[in-house]
């Protein structure tokens, strides 16, 4: 069956808008362009030198509390913000560069939630271009271009961790064959025969690194983030009945305290109603959660360089395939869902994505090739006429519906840095504040990104060799080898160098995991110097081994924990919880190893 004559022509005008935007994607720009808003700032220059030296430390977690509880009535905060997503760690670093004082709180970890479950694209949406174009609908083709072009500045502020993907759409009724790009793709199946293929542009990132970035970047222009802190309740004024300060409670020691702020921002993703009920139990709901299913496969399922996306399947969903860290991702579902802390995916939704990708594919796609699977919690803000989520708009949505609380829901990783800059927007209107500039956030690097080169790990590999304890107890050196030294570059941008120190002066060179790069050294490098304070912070977002593949993630805990344990002075008990807790964690990711699927199809 071919594909519709309107989802070619998508595809092709996706393709001549996308890649006019890969073009300027691909040259290189300065931390702060000259003609910037805000570009000779102090605080930006200050902020540039920061990040561009490796040398330079992140304020300890324990300061970080400390300097939230000592936000008094009599000296608050200008801005508090609630969640620790891209969105709310977005928000902190826009403010704390306006010059405001800035605290964020986020009871799990940052990137905990929604925004480490992505599709790991930053994209235009050819969804909503196809909207635009048949629906003659002028809003969202506004959303496209918005997104377009906030896209280019993610990658530009963060180079190491994103960057430019090709994306395949096949055709069989036009063109010619284009199996070269894509040796999987099948050319013939299901009475029809591959004729040729669009090729558009978008963006990838490591999307929680990303996030982890924003919260040290925020850390680094002021603002005072605490991770592992939840909001128990907020506090008002007698009088007026304004939010002025949360009671906060820090999950790791029991502890509780209140901080005081002009302005509540809550930037909860799919749990800022819950924040929103805490104030005012009859509040109405702007939330409808979607679901969203990914599973990752082995790296042979896609090239190393070419994404696909079927633009409608069967059912009329969209589904990617894309390489991501040395695995492909597939995904993704788009379906009504619960709200829940640690949501799974259900076996259908896996097993529709195997099916829709093996339409496509002349590789004999399994079940037992799953390596993880993850179900991520989309928070689409609710349109009242809409009567399915594919209607409902991605745009964000930015209101004060109770004095002294804003909050900013709706959109998508790719303008997370509009949507914090319109929320800082209306904190100010909401406080009164007074901010020392205007929003610069617009071309400014995050933390790794300054100075960053791709052939950075080349120093890597040439200067540093990987220090290996072995089973006798002996350090033995071992090669730094390139897959090691680009993950390292990739991951940490300019601050890789420091990792690799500790693998070579530490003894902590050795992998984690049989078959992945990431490295003893990086535990021990990101409870020092990112926030990380637990086992599951570091296989879910530090490092991906979680989402890359739950056994062998599973298999690693162990020493992931020792190291962490000598970090953070945990006892047995400490050690045996955070055991307990990661494993819990990891069967939430149905790979093939802790899934029920004897009846599937695809065994």
């Amino acid at each position: 069956m071919s594909l519709p004559r309107r989802i070619r022509g998508i595809a092709a005008v996706s393709a001549a808008v996308c890649s006019t935007v890969a073009v300027a994607v691909a040259v290189a720009s300065p931390s702060v362009a000259h003609n910037d808003r805000g570009a000779s700032l102090p605080v930006v220059e200050s902020l540039r030198q920061k990040i561009g030296d490796a040398s330079t430390l992140v304020p300890p977690r324990s300061v970080q509390e400390s300097s939230l509880a000592g936000a008094s009535s009599a000296n608050p905060l200008d801005v508090l913000v609630v969640g620790g997503g891209a969105t709310g760690c977005g928000v902190a670093l826009d403010a704390a560069t306006r010059g405001l004082r800035v605290g964020l709180v986020e009871r799990e970890d940052f990137s905990s939630g929604t925004s480490s479950r992505s599709t790991k694209l930053i994209h235009g949406g050819v969804r909503y271009l196809e909207k635009a174009v048949f629906n003659l609908d002028y809003g969202q083709l506004k959303l496209v271009f918005h997104a377009l072009e906030e896209r280019k500045q993610v990658i530009d502020n963060a180079p190491h961790l994103c960057h430019a993907l090709p994306c395949m759409t096949p055709c069989f009724n036009w063109f010619e064959e284009s199996s070269e790009l894509f040796p999987t793709l099948a050319r013939n199946g299901k009475d029809r025969v591959l004729k040729g293929t669009v090729v558009y542009y978008d963006g990838q990132m490591n999307d929680s690194r990303l996030n982890v970035a924003l919260a040290c970047t925020a850390s680094l222009a002021g603002a005072t983030v605490l991770n592992h802190a939840e909001v128990v309740g907020f506090l008002k004024d007698g009088a007026s009945g304004r939010v002025i300060g949360a009671r906060i409670r820090d999950n790791l020691s029991g502890k509780e305290f209140e901080t005081y702020a002009k302005v509540v921002v809550n930037a909860a993703g799919p749990f800022c109603d819950s924040v929103r009920k805490m104030v005012d139990k009859d509040v109405q709901p702007m939330i409808c959660p979607s679901s969203g299913v990914h599973i990752i496969l082995p790296d042979y399922y896609s090239p190393e360089g070419m994404g696909l996306i079927v633009p409608k399947t069967k059912d009329g969903r969209v589904v990617f395939m894309l390489p991501w860290l040395g695995r492909t991702v597939a995904g993704t579902t788009d379906s009504n869902t619960e709200i829940t802390m640690l949501p799974e995916p259900h076996e259908d939704e896996i097993q529709f994505i195997l099916d829709a990708i093996s339409d496509y594919l002349n590789v004999k796609v399994r079940r037992t090739d799953v390596l993880s699977a993850w179900s991520g919690i989309r928070p689409l803000a609710t349109d009242p006429s809409a009567k399915n989520t594919e209607s409902i708009s991605r745009d964000h949505v930015v209101c004060e519906d109770y004095p002294g609380l804003v909050t900013i829901t709706g959109g998508k990783w790719t303008t997370y840095r509009s949507m914090a800059e319109d929320a800082v927007n209306a904190a100010i209107r909401s406080g009164n504040l007074k901010p020392a500039n205007e929003c610069v956030t617009h071309n400014l690097r995050l933390m790794g990104g300054e100075g960053w080169d791709p052939a950075s790990f080349t120093m890597l590999a040439q200067q540093y060799v990987r220090m290996k304890r072995s089973y006798g107890g002996k350090v033995v050196p071992g090669a730094m080898d390139t897959a090691a030294a680009k993950h390292l570059s990739h991951a940490y941008g300019n601050f890789a160098e420091r990792v690799a120190e500790i693998a070579q002066n530490e003894g902590l060179g050795k992998r984690l995991a049989h078959g992945y790069p990431f490295l003893e050294a990086e535990v021990a490098y990101c409870a020092r110097n990112e926030y990380c304070e637990s086992a599951v912070d570091f296989i879910a977002r530090r490092s991906r081994l979680a989402f890359l593949d739950t056994d062998a993630a599973s298999r690693a805990l162990p020493r992931i924990i020792e190291i962490l344990s000598v970090e953070h002075k945990w006892n047995k008990s400490r050690k045996k919880e955070e055991l307990e807790k990661a494993r819990r964690f990891l069967e939430t990711f149905k790979s093939s190893k802790n899934a029920q699927f004897h009846d599937g199809k695809h065994n």
